[in-house]
């Protein structure tokens, strides 16, 4: 059926659409041309010399000009190789800094950064080295190696708008940068943020009634303590760490075979809705099986590890392969849990940041000491080591593991080897090119690793959890932030090196991660610090003078509007069309595919296993989450990647976003879609009240708002047309799209007509937008 939305009325669908933005470079004191009253390195000089300086005079040997470098302080305060009287920087002394005079010559043949270049500095920049020259050119250790520390609450203006310590600071950028603060958002909107943001779903039609008719003061940190009671935020949290992870259902590469990692995925989402210590839930995934009389639990935990890609492919080379794991295993941990790029190190010292490459094989030998192959023999759903969990197990000792058949489950863990296996530098990162060997240790620039320490990796996670480490709680407090705002405190989550972007709000990211460690590393705490606020419960209005003033919203003087991810635009359908399978855990979950995308991707290997066919699941598994759907990482789920949703090759901190036709299309074909659209007219066609109250319903239990009168009056305009245009031919084409059962007795083109108005529903932007 080529026909299935009116566009005689289609500009009641606004198509999904992210709000172009630009760089926003500056601080408030730039804006008003107005010196900071004291020059920091990291947060003001830095920038400049990276962008206009580095090229030539920084890190990198092969393009270092004149053998200056002004990334290290011992350097540029040295004398020039050819002028020995001169030097770089004279601290206290802009005259005498030859830095200083060549970028404020304007002398083309002395001027730096040279016009060939097309690189300048303006005259903001060249004032601000100036001062800082003036207040004697200190650099500073990167600002993401120094240990965070709390700072008494900023002063502010406007003290009524702050609900809580993270206002203060906020509201300081803001007011710094000539910004106020938006109201805040009604309550219909509200409630579906923060029910969206906790539990990944809509709120219902009983929680809607209960908020709107609660006037007591107390009635939004009701809705947020019962929130996190729902099984669902367990669900929801649970996702961003599956990107960390790596999970997938699939083993990967080209013989992309089934794996059975799923147990490990019901432990993570039970470990989030009890609310685990994050230093606990992290600390089991690195080392449960080297803990003293290591429970089955901390063991399954492990399987955060060994969720790389794993090879099944004849003629491949062992050793090149078990390298590649355990180069994956330092990655992630580098990048998930530390947020650096360690992997830049791979090959050769790391060219921006303090990390050679020994301190990156010392990292590499923590996760050396595997029993495990590169290649083994034979089809398996999970690799050595693996442990086996049986109904016994279920039943007394994992009982968060939702295993209902009786046959083998096993899911790959870690384990020790016997005797110690060597680890080597790896000349160019070869896997075969030994050159010498290192023992396990971390980057001294970040924090020395304790002698006291155990070499392994319990002596890892208690490193990672040292509250003098200056990266663990920072890195993690970004991720939650990022959670719920679109955007961390670090816009570059992944990178808090120095190729990284700088904090919008440096003083409040440290607030927060002292805040987080001192009081037990709890992530509901911080999340409820992070909903309760008044930052997060403002309008999403955008302003033309704020947009023009700040078109990022670093600042936040508005909330973001945010598309949500693809899984929970499937929840959200299935949930508020009544379809939704409230089931925890178990198995990953085929549903509605285009026919002949994995087979086309296929290997014709046909060993048993090989996922070379897809075999759709039926009945309830067509009504699960969105994080259960089964994702082969050769042919990720078609509908979410069009979405950016991960493709799980490898740990990722944040998903792209982007905006293409695809995604309306998505929006307007999909079967799930549809099929839930004819549920939910179904199910509003056996209400005894009259079509518009149908209409008005279905648009509340989407929207999670009452529709205004226009709104109404589109809706019912096109519902009637379809009523009255709609052939039978295309009425049963409509109506047969899904399996679930089609509804007897009931008048089946206003079955169709109402199925249709819900789709237009599903498909306007304020739909899949929080």
């Amino acid at each position: 059926m080529k026909k299935k939305i009116n566009f005689s009325i289609a500009c009641i669908v606004t198509l999904v659409f992210i709000i172009p933005s630009c760089f926003l470079f500056d601080s408030g004191e730039r804006g008003n041309s107005k010196l900071p009253e004291t020059i920091s390195y990291n947060f003001h000089i830095r920038p400049i010399l990276s962008d206009k300086c580095f090229v030539c005079h920084g890190p990198d040997a092969n393009k270092r000009e004149a053998g200056l470098r002004l990334d290290i302080a011992e350097e540029a305060y040295k004398a020039l190789k050819d002028n020995p009287a001169a030097h770089p920087l004279v601290p206290g002394k802009p005259q005498l800094s030859e830095a200083y005079l060549k970028i404020s010559s304007t002398d083309t043949s002395e001027m730096m950064p040279p016009p060939s270049s097309n690189l300048k500095l303006d005259p903001f920049e060249i004032e601000l080295i100036k001062k800082w020259i003036l207040q004697g050119a200190k650099y500073e250790k990167h600002w993401a190696f120094i240990a965070p520390k709390k700072i008494p609450m900023p002063e502010v203006d406007n003290k009524q708008w702050v609900l809580n310590e993270i206002d203060y600071f906020v509201l300081q950028k803001m007011e710094q940068n000539s910004l106020s603060p938006n109201k805040e958002e009604n309550k219909e909107r509200l409630l579906r943020r923060l029910c969206l943001d906790i539990t990944g779903l809509p709120p219902n039609e009983k929680m809607m009634k209960i908020f709107l008719a609660d006037s007591s003061k107390d009635v939004y940190e009701k809705i947020v303590n019962e929130l996190f009671l729902s099984p669902a935020y367990g669900e929801k949290m649970a996702l961003h760490w599956l990107d960390i992870s790596r999970y997938a259902d699939s083993h990967g590469y080209q013989d992309d075979y089934y794996r059975t990692q799923w147990p490990w995925r019901d432990w993570v989402i039970h470990a989030f809705n009890n609310n685990m210590r994050y230093d606990q839930f992290v600390s089991w995934q690195l080392a449960g099986d080297l803990m003293p009389n290591a429970t089955k639990e901390q063991i399954l935990a492990t399987a955060f590890n060994r969720n790389h890609k794993i090879t099944e492919e004849g003629g491949v080379i062992d050793e090149e392969y078990r390298v590649e794991y355990v180069t994956d295993r330092a990655n992630t941990f580098s990048k998930g849990l530390l947020s650096m790029t360690m992997e830049c190190a791979h090959c050769h010292d790391h060219k921006y940041d303090p990390i050679s490459q020994k301190e990156h094989y010392q990292l590499f030998a923590f996760f050396n000491n595997i029993k495990e192959a590169g290649l083994e023999d034979g089809y398996q759903a999970a690799k050595k080591p693996f442990i086996q969990i049986s109904n016994d197990d279920v039943k007394n000792l994992i009982r968060f593991v939702n295993k209902k058949d009786t046959g083998k489950l096993i899911v790959s863990v870690m384990g020790e080897r016997d005797t110690l296996r060597k680890t080597y530098l790896l000349t160019r990162g070869a896997y075969d090119a030994h050159g010498e060997e290192v023992f396990p240790g971390m980057p001294k620039a970040i924090l020395p690793f304790d002698d006291n320490l155990p070499k392994s990796r319990l002596g890892l996670a208690k490193w990672l959890f040292d509250k003098r480490n200056p990266l663990t709680a920072r890195v993690y407090v970004n991720q939650i932030w990022q959670e719920f705002f679109g955007r961390g405190i670090v816009k570059t989550a992944g990178d808090f090196g120095m190729q990284g972007e700088l904090p919008s709000h440096p003083e409040l990211l440290d607030w927060l991660a002292v805040d987080f460690m001192n009081n037990g590393w709890n992530i509901q705490r911080l999340i409820r610090q992070i909903v309760t606020s008044a930052t997060y419960r403002q309008s999403a209005v955008i302003e033309k003078k704020k947009y023009a003033a700040d078109p990022e919203n670093v600042y936040l003087s508005r909330f973001p509007r945010l598309r949500l991810r693809p899984e929970f635009i499937r929840d959200l359908i299935l949930s508020s069309s009544g379809l939704l399978v409230k089931e925890i855990g178990g198995p990953s979950v085929k549903t509605y595919q285009p026919k002949g995308i994995w087979e086309a991707a296929a290997s014709t290997g046909g060993i048993a296993g090989n996922l070379g066919t897809y075999k759709q699941d039926h009945g309830a598994s067509l009504y699960r989450r969105g994080i259960y759907s089964f994702i082969k990482r050769t042919v990720p789920p078609p509908s979410m990647m069009i979405f950016d949703a991960s493709t799980r090759d490898q740990c990722e901190v944040k998903r792209m976003k982007t905006n293409t036709p695809l995604q309306a299309l998505v929006m307007m074909n999909d079967p799930t879609v549809l099929e839930a659209s004819r549920v939910f007219a179904t199910r509003l066609l056996e209400e005894n009240c009259s079509v518009n109250d149908k209409i008005s319903k279905a648009f509340r239990l989407i929207l999670s708002r009452k529709p205004k009168v226009e709104e109404l009056k589109i809706l019912s305009i096109y519902f009637e047309q379809n009523l009255q245009s709609l052939k039978i031919e295309n009425v049963n084409k409509l109506l047969a799209i899904g399996e679930y059962p089609l509804a007897a007795k009931t008048d089946q083109k206003m079955m169709a007509a109402l199925m249709l108005t819900i789709s237009n529903m599903y498909n306007l932007e304020e739909a899949i937008t929080k």
